[in-house]
C-alpha cells in the first residue's frame, strides 16, 4: 500500500517538507545567534565608551589675570653708611690707650686712640743723627771745594784737582738731601702714632684694646676702629633686569625695617650700576636715604617698594598651575577642543602663592590648575567647570 492510500493520521513527511523545515530551524537560530552578537556588541561598545570617559582627566582651569592699574615691586634691599673708613694702623707697636669707644660720635680729627713705638723713635733719632753727620760732611766739602778753586786762580792746582773737589761738593750736598727725606718720612710716620677721626661720624667698632700689639701695614691684621657717617645712608636695591626700566632719575623709594614694624622710610635715587649682574641678573640702584635721628643702622636688612607702570608685571597665576620637568618651567593649556598644550614660560617676579608671567602666556589662555602628573601633549581632558580669571594674592 503506498503512502498516498493511507489514511491521514498514518502518513510520513515528505523529504522535501523535512528540508523546509529544517532549513527554517536554521534560519531562526541563525537570526536569534545574531541578534545576540549584535545585543552583546552595542553593550561592549557602550561600556567601552563608558570607561574611555571615565579615564579622561577631569581638570579645573582658569584664565591668567591681568592689572592695568600700576603696581608695586617688593624687593630685598639693605643699607650702608653714607660713608664708612676702616681704621688701621700705619705704625708698629703697642696701643698706648684709647679715646673713643663703639658708639661715640666724633668729629673729623678727634683722637681716637695712641700707639707706642719704641722703634720707630729710635729710627726718628738715628735718622736725625745721620742728618747732622751729613750735613757737617757738606759744609767741609763746600769749603774744600771753595778753596781749590782760590788755588786754581792762582794756577796752584790743576782743573783736574779742582773739578773733583767740586764733585765731592755736589754729592755731599745730594747725600744731605737724602738723609732729610728719609727724617722726613719718619717724622712723618710719627704723626700715625695719633689714630683720628677721618670726618664726622659715629665709631662702630674698635676692635683693639691697651696693650694690644700692633703690626703696620699687615694684609691680615683687622681695623682697629671703623667710623661711619649714618647722618644719611645708602640704600642698595637689586632690581631684577625684567624691570630695570621702571628706573628713572628722581624716582623715589619707600622701605621698611624689622626693628621698626609699620613704620615707613623713604628714598631717592642717586643712581644705578647702568649694568646687569651676570650672576643675579639684577641691575643695582642706589638710593640716599636721611637719618637725622640716627634710627636707621648701617648694615641694616630692608624692604624696598618701588612703584610698577601699568602693565609692567604681565600676567599673574597661582604657583600650583606650575609643572616643573626636565623640558623647564611650563604651564598646561587647553585648546578649544580640550586637548593639553604645554607652554614654557618666563616667571618676571614670584611672590609665593602668586608668580607674575612676561613670556609664554597671555590673559585669553585657559590654564589648568593643579595639573595631573601623567599629562603630556595633546592629551585630552574633561573640564570639571568654567573657570573664571584668576585674582593674584597680595
Amino acid at each position: 500500500m503506498s503512502s498516498e492510500t493511507l489514511p491521514t493520521g498514518q502518513r510520513t513527511p515528505s523529504r522535501k517538507r523535512l528540508m523546509l523545515l529544517g532549513v527554517s530551524g536554521l534560519t531562526l537560530a541563525a537570526v536569534l545567534v545574531a541578534s545576540g552578537l549584535a545585543v552583546r556588541s552595542r553593550q561592549a561598545h557602550a561600556v567601552t565608551h563608558w570607561t574611555e570617559s571615565q579615564a579622561l582627566p577631569i581638570v579645573s582651569v582658569f584664565k591668567p589675570s591681568t592689572d592695568n592699574k600700576a603696581g608695586v615691586l617688593t624687593l630685598p634691599a639693605h643699607l650702608q653708611a653714607w660713608s664708612q673708613a676702616a681704621i688701621n694702623a700705619r705704625v708698629s707697636g703697642y696701643l698706648k690707650d684709647w679715646k673713643t669707644d663703639i658708639g661715640t660720635h666724633v668729629v673729623a680729627g678727634q683722637v681716637l686712640a695712641q700707639i707706642d713705638s719704641p722703634d720707630l723713635d729710635q729710627q726718628l733719632a738715628q735718622a736725625h743723627a745721620r742728618l747732622v753727620q751729613e750735613q757737617a760732611d757738606a759744609r767741609l766739602a763746600e769749603t774744600s771745594a771753595t778753596r781749590w778753586q782760590n788755588l786754581l786762580n792762582g794756577h796752584s792746582v790743576s782743573r783736574q784737582e779742582v773739578d773733583e773737589k767740586s764733585a765731592a761738593a755736589a754729592a755731599a750736598r745730594a747725600t744731605v738731601e737724602a738723609a732729610q727725606a728719609d727724617y722726613a718720612r719718619l717724622l712723618d710716620l710719627t704723626n700715625y702714632k695719633t689714630l683720628r677721626a677721618p670726618f664726622d661720624g659715629t665709631v662702630t667698632a674698635r676692635n683693639t684694646d691697651v696693650g694690644a700689639l700692633i703690626k703696620a701695614d699687615s694684609g691680615s691684621a683687622t681695623e682697629l676702629f671703623t667710623v661711619s657717617d649714618t647722618h644719611q645712608l645708602r640704600l642698595y636695591v637689586p632690581v631684577p633686569q625684567n624691570y630695570a626700566a621702571v628706573i628713572h632719575a628722581g624716582m623715589t623709594v619707600k622701605l621698611t625695617v624689622p626693628e621698626h614694624p609699620g613704620k615707613q622710610y623713604e628714598g631717592q635715587l642717586v643712581g644705578n650700576s647702568t649694568a646687569v649682574d651676570m650672576r643675579s641678573g639684577t641691575l643695582l640702584a642706589q638710593f640716599v636715604v636721611k637719618n637725622p635721628d640716627d634710627t636707621l643702622m648701617p648694615g641694616d636688612y630692608a624692604e624696598a617698594t618701588l612703584s610698577i607702570p601699568p602693565g609692567a608685571q604681565g600676567v599673574s597665576i597661582p604657583s600650583s598651575a606650575m609643572i616643573f620637568r626636565a623640558q623647564g618651567t611650563q604651564v598646561a593649556v587647553i585648546d578649544k577642543d580640550n586637548h593639553v598644550h604645554l607652554r614654557d614660560i618666563h616667571i618676571s617676579m614670584d611672590l609665593g602663592a602668586t608668580l607674575f608671567i612676561d613670556q609664554g602666556l597671555t590673559a585669553t589662555d585657559r590654564v589648568i590648575d593643579n595639573p595631573p602628573d601623567a599629562l603630556r601633549e595633546g592629551d585630552p581632558v574633561k573640564l570639571a567647570e568654567a573657570g573664571g580669571q584668576h585674582a593674584p594674592k597680595a
